[in-house]
């Protein structure tokens, strides 16, 4: 190893990369350690490079970022300020310095100052406050370092009833400009709500002397968050703050967290300690805030009453001053219900004397208690952050223990943003809405909250919800009848949306199947029509589709006709317009293509010559033109000839842009019916241009083939679970044509990077057919990103 203070930067570089060397996958120092080693040798080097080009009195080298904070990254840019006191030729020492670190490719942040311009840049300069609020001499004149820490600091707090608006404005506006570390499937663990930047912040406050030093809770989720960004320095090679999900696995073994499911869920835990920290000490700042000219004149805030012991205090919610959680059960769940409805936040104070207070209610909870819940509950969006706040002060899991095994717990679906019980929270508060299309909406509501309750401890969540909500449903104090409602929803709470997308909802059997799991209860297809509703909505951005609702709510009308009497409506021949292409077709016109544009959704009918191939041709035909197929329907018609044609209907969106011309589809319809256009080779290289992918996401769930008997009307549903891939469609569909499958229709939903694909498939195939459709099928789906299945 190179001895450092040589003066060239290569020394530093050397040394650093000895750091960050590794010993058969084991490093030499764990992520605290390893910044700690980084600081010290950053510290030395500078020191020692001062010291070789005369930095002494009235000249000082002071860190600030993540050097001055000693929370050195492996890969964080150096930020550093050169004092001075005005004399000449500070410049030509500035470069002395800055030059070899330029010249080494070291990341740097620079600039050379006096005293009075550093002060003057901190009260004009927000970013630049927060830097040097936080400045550690280096070295040369200890003198001058302290002077200007001392007087950036004295500025700060004279100026912060000010700028307090502009430190508030932009960490609002930070925050959704990078979501919520807690929630993210890839958070920002630096500029995210709840991450690293808050806690600067708490601490920027503190030193303001507005809040309390950041607490033991939030000191040990900022050194996890540090670890985290060190070990994704370190893997990545790079200065990176966004944690990517094919990074989260190996972080989470170096750190001995598990995968990276673990990693999310205690990311998750520290993050939200962070974010109710900074939105509890953000509050508790503004209120402290000294008032000055006209404000001081005014009166000191009045406590307004707001309920029962409940009274408005300064813009928060507090308790009366005889209210007692002791004395009155109902208390906490009335206060989180005014606070909720009022859109007050509950003051600190407040959730811990309650949390110190409030004893466990009593089984069956007294009917207060449960009113006030569900006046929560009806509450919407309103009740979010109020859950939230009591689920940090330990009120929520006191209600309901049972939220500990869901509590932080990362999605393993892609399709979903939030982690399980703040999905739970979400899904609820978009039931709100729904409750006036209910007989029962309490029971929706409840129904909402707890649909997921089963989630995070093995087995069927759905099964084991069912048993947890009973017995959350008795100590609630609910009827026996309405317990058994509320635990058959949450049982079936995914049946209407599984139904809908993946069989056909045209074949009567189909809707038999529903209304028979339901026991024919019309209350409980009204109550899941709305969860489904729900919880597609707090699920994530475009999971309500217009072509999911449509199913849905076509599905769950269809039971309610059933269960009211009114005749089935019989499934009819194909729409009697594809008569029209049908004759195109026989007049010479080869094969037709139609497009129909409602909302996000399109239906496309091709009549093509009756032929094995049409489907699969059609299906990739249509991925060559970048639309996504939701389902898909065959029907044969007989033509003049004594022949047949095919009438293939498909309900598509464009996974990006608009629609494309129908004449381009057909065009390359005809070239592949002709030979002239091999779909696999491009369908192939569109994946190579449009989604490369990783092996590392490819792998990571292995495809399903499962069998559905007597679920559809004179054939069995084959159902295929798989990663998403541009034509996966065709080549699906050509394995099971290559397999002389005879397919009846096709349901094709997408979720996240998911799909389930679901066939009718005529007749009954034999057990040796079936092992041999599900290896093509497995096969297929196999396939590496970019490459031809049939090559």
């Amino acid at each position: 190893m190179t001895v450092l203070g040589s003066g060239e930067a290569a020394d530093l570089v050397k040394a650093k990369s000895v750091l960050l060397e590794s010993n058969g996958g084991r490093h030499h120092h764990g992520p605290e350690a390893l910044r700690a080693a980084l600081v010290d040798l950053h510290d030395f080097w500078l020191a020692s490079r001062c010291a070789s080009i005369g930095i002494g009195d009235g000249v000082a080298l002071v860190a600030v970022g993540a050097l001055g904070r000693r929370e050195l990254c492996p890969f964080s840019d150096l930020d550093l300020v050169l004092l001075h006191d005005g004399r000449s030729g500070v410049e030509k020492l500035a470069d002395q310095l800055w030059y070899p670190l330029w010249d080494s490719g070291i990341g740097l942040d620079h600039s050379v100052r006096t005293p009075g311009q550093a002060v003057q840049i901190a009260t004009t300069d927000l970013k630049a406050a927060f830097g040097l609020l936080e400045i550690r001499h280096i070295a040369g004149d200890t003198v001058l370092s302290d002077k200007v820490r001392t007087a950036v600091r004295q500025a700060w707090r004279a100026g912060i009833r000010s700028r307090f608006d502009e430190v508030s404005g932009i960490t609002t506006e930070r925050w959704k400009r990078n979501g919520d570390v807690a929630h993210r499937i890839e958070p920002d663990l630096k500029n995210g709500h709840g991450g690293l930047r808050d806690v600067q912040l708490i601490e920027a406050l503190a030193t303001a002397q507005l809040v309390d030093r950041p607490s033991a809770e939030v000191t040990q989720a900022r050194t996890l968050l540090l670890d985290v960004r060190t070990e994704l320095h370190r893997l990545s090679g790079r200065a990176r703050d966004v944690l990517r999900a094919q990074d989260a696995d190996e972080i989470a073994g170096t750190m001995d967290l598990g995968d990276r499911f673990d990693l999310a869920r205690t990311l998750s835990g520290g993050a939200r300690a962070v974010a109710f920290a900074t939105e509890v000490g953000l509050r508790q700042a503004r209120n402290a805030l000294p008032r000055r000219g006209l404000a001081a004149l005014r009166r000191a805030p009045v406590r307004r009453p707001l309920d029962s012991g409940v009274v408005e205090h300064a813009g928060e919610v507090t308790l009366a001053r005889d209210a007692s959680a002791a004395k009155d059960p109902a208390l906490v769940l009335r206060v989180a219900a005014t606070a909720a409805r009022t859109g007050l936040p509950i003051a600190a104070g407040t959730l811990h004397r309650l949390a110190d207070t409030a004893p466990e209610l009593r089984t069956p909870w007294p009917r207060a208690a449960l009113g006030e819940l569900l006046s929560l509950l009806g509450t919407g969006q309103g009740m979010v952050e109020v859950i939230e706040s009591l689920d940090r002060t330990g009120l929520w899991g006191r209600l309901f223990p049972e939220w500990g095994a869901v509590r932080d717990l990362p999605p393993r679906d892609r399709s979903h943003v939030w982690t399980v019980d703040r999905h739970l929270v979400e899904v609820c508060a978009q039931a709100a809405r729904l409750t006036t299309r209910v007989a029962r909406p309490d029971l929706l509501l409840i129904g909402a909250l707890l649909h997921d309750i089963g989630k995070g401890r093995g087995g069927d969540h759905s099964e084991v919800g069912e048993s947890l909500v009973r017995q959350i449903g008795t100590r609630l104090g609910l009827r026996e009848s309405d317990i058994d409602v509320l635990g058959a929803m949450v049982r079936h709470h995914l049946l209407l949306p599984h139904t809908a997308t993946r069989r056909d909802l045209d074949d009567p059997a189909t809707v038999s199947r529903v209304i028979e799991t339901l026991d024919g209860s019309a209350l409980l297809v009204d109550l899941l029509d709305a969860l489904a509703e729900a919880d597609s909505l707090g699920t994530g951005p475009g999971v309500w589709s217009p072509w999911r609702r449509t199913l849905i709510q076509n599905l769950a009308g269809r039971c309610r006709s059933a269960l009211t009497g009114a005749p089935f409506v019989e499934p009819g021949p194909p729409d009697p317009s594809s008569a029209e292409l049908v004759a195109a077709m026989e007049g010479g016109g080869g094969p037709q293509v139609r497009f129909v544009a409602d909302g996000d959704v399109a239906t496309v009918t091709l009549v093509l010559p009756d032929d094995r191939g049409a489907l699969s041709a059609a299906a990739g035909v249509l991925a060559l033109h970048s639309l996504q197929v939701h389902t898909a329907e065959t029907s044969t018609v007989a033509i003049s000839d004594g022949g047949s044609a095919v009438v293939e209907t498909f309900a598509v969106a464009p996974r990006f842009g608009g629609l494309p011309d129908p004449a381009l589809v057909r065009a390359d319809l005809v070239r592949v019916l002709a030979g002239s256009l091999t779909l696999g080779e491009a369908l192939a290289r569109k994946e190579r241009d449009y989604a490369p992918s990783s092996p590392v996401v490819e792998r990571t769930a292995p495809p399903r083939v499962l069998w559905f008997d007597d679920e559809a009307t004179g054939a069995v549903v084959l159902e295929l679970r798989a990663t998403d891939r541009i034509g996966l469609l065709h080549h699906v569909t050509a394995a099971l044509e290559r397999c002389g499958v005879d397919l009846r229709w096709a349901r094709v939903e997408t979720l996240g990077a998911s799909v389930v694909d679901a066939f009718g498939v005529a007749g009954t195939p034999d057990p040796g057919d079936r092992r041999r459709i599900e290896a093509d099928l497995l096969a297929v789906t196999a396939v590496r990103g970019g490459e031809d299945p049939a090559a």
